[in-house]
């Protein structure tokens, strides 16, 4: 166990720092981009990405999470499901791309975008290439060596600085964000395969894969779903209103994802590798489980308040003025983003580290039952109506996983909530303060004061905690 902790310590570490490099040069990728391209090329982008992201689910099958999570007999039993998983994953990727490319123009028709069918089959080359370093990556995620891919995600970020901005700043449309992609795709495949110890080879069994496929069918089920929850709305936006609408829709989600990424994208990988090792110790499992989640609330919670009360500042900022009309739902997607990744993302994460993705594919699919409804009901409303109604839904998810985590899994609501009940209670403080300095001024440099106060607010309220108190004298400590 100790062991494994020190591990679990250095794999955060270096997951963190991956995420916080990201996140200091993924903003101002995105903030120029932003400015030099329109709502309607990202709409355009954002379903060419419904569709490979609908594909890879079938390309992966769930090897990934098989390769992470499954205990091997032996280094020859690893090393031959690593290649069944590999060129399974390879020569179906190239399947799949082979038939989108045979029904491209009634493809592109069908998610609002006729005429971009020769777009389409471009853009899907990034399945094959994704499907290629996908393995390697899984690797590294099961041997917690997430130093190896902070070289890799480092070069990979600087793509879009090289070449996309100026492809935006050539072309002027969508193709910027579709070229950049590929070429982002192209480096992790080559870097990936360079770094890794292990390399492919030509080996096939029929019946290793249908070992594989046995254990991982429900984890097929689960990123069906999941893709379902993530892109139900995406399409019904896109051909109910207009790519300008979809545009505002999907970049305000992914401008709060890229936001709140820079604490889960760091945790959420290192918390499946680690628990997947605990899964039939239960008593380490929950400890674990208690102890990602209470650091994860102490981050997110205060962040995803503070995006709801500077919802304006943040669009401003990122994105700029031609943006200002999504800044609702970017604050209201924030602050629901804080609820739903301490209480409902992290639940999915102990379902699939336990064996029991079936519980996760339960969830989303009881998520989908309130969420489409909702959708098409409040589309037809307005982009207003439709946000709030869509941001709001995602309160069902977090009902569905507590129930299911307190009945299968034997972890409570009660608990869950005590445990992230200091985080809570602090961040409460950035509102009250928020509402108290909001209305002296709108000058920006206010706002960066006011900023600050919330801030030293809910440091000095959390600090009033015993455990939390430790947590963040550990870390400081840490980094000294």
């Amino acid at each position: 166990m100790l062991e494994l902790n020190r591990k679990v310590a250095q794999a955060t570490k270096w997951s963190a720092v991956t995420e916080i490099v990201a996140k200091l040069i993924t903003p101002i990728t995105s903030m120029v981009l932003a400015r030099l391209l329109t709502p309607e090329a990202f709409g355009v982008v954002a379903t060419l990405t419904m569709i490979i992201t609908f594909a890879e689910i079938f390309t992966d099958a769930g090897f990934q999470k098989y390769l992470v999570q499954h205990e091997f007999a032996d280094e020859t039993d690893r090393e031959q499901s690593t290649n069944v998983a590999f060129w399974s994953n390879f020569v179906m990727s190239l399947i799949i791309w082979g038939v989108i490319a045979l029904f491209a123009a009634p493809l592109a028709t069908l998610v609002g975008n006729p005429g971009l069918g020769y777009v389409l089959t471009i853009a899907c080359v990034v399945i094959p290439l994704a499907a290629f370093s996908s393995i390697q990556m899984a690797l590294y995620r099961r041997d917690l060596d997430f130093k190896t891919l902070f070289k890799v995600r480092i070069v990979s970020i600087a793509i879009p600085l090289l070449v996309t901005i100026p492809l935006a700043l050539w072309l002027r449309n969508f193709w910027a964000l579709v070229i950049g992609t590929i070429v982002q795709n192209v480096v992790n495949a080559v870097l990936l395969t360079v770094f890794s110890r292990w390399k492919p080879r030509l080996f096939f069994s029929f019946r290793k894969l249908h070992e594989m496929l046995s254990f991982t069918i429900w984890s097929l089920f689960e990123a069906v779903s999941i893709w379902l929850t993530g892109y139900l709305d995406v399409f019904i936006v896109g051909t109910m209103l207009s790519q300008h609408y979809l545009g505002l829709y999907k970049t305000s989600s992914t401008l709060v994802g890229q936001i709140m990424g820079l604490v889960t994208a760091a945790t959420t990988p290192v918390l499946f590798s680690s628990l997947s090792r605990l899964q039939n110790r239960d008593v380490e499992f929950r400890q674990l489980f208690f102890k990602f989640q209470k650091f994860v609330g102490l981050l997110v919670i205060p962040l995803g308040v503070g995006i709801y009360c500077f919802c304006d500042l943040i669009t401003e900022i990122a994105l700029g003025d031609q943006w200002l009309e999504a800044s609702g739902f970017i604050g209201l997607w924030g602050l629901t983003s804080a609820i739903t990744i301490v209480l409902a993302h992290y639940s999915s994460e102990v379902y699939r580290a336990k064996g029991r993705p079936k519980l996760s594919v339960l969830a989303q699919w009881l998520h989908i039952v309130a969420l489409l409804p909702t959708v098409l009901i409040a589309v037809q409303y307005g982009f207003e109506t439709l946000y709030v109604a869509r941001s709001l839904v995602r309160l069902e998810a977090v009902a569905a996983n507590m129930v299911i985590m307190y009945y299968l899994i034997h972890i409570s609501f009660p608990s869950m909530i005590r445990n992230i009940f200091p985080s809570c209670l602090s961040a409460l403080a950035i509102i009250v303060v928020h509402s108290l300095f909001h209305n002296i001024s709108t000058n920006l440099m206010w706002q960066f004061v006011s900023i600050s106060l919330c801030l030293l607010t809910y440091m000095s309220l959390i600090y009033m905690f015993p455990e939390e108190r430790r947590i963040i004298k550990q870390y400081i400590l840490k980094r000294k």
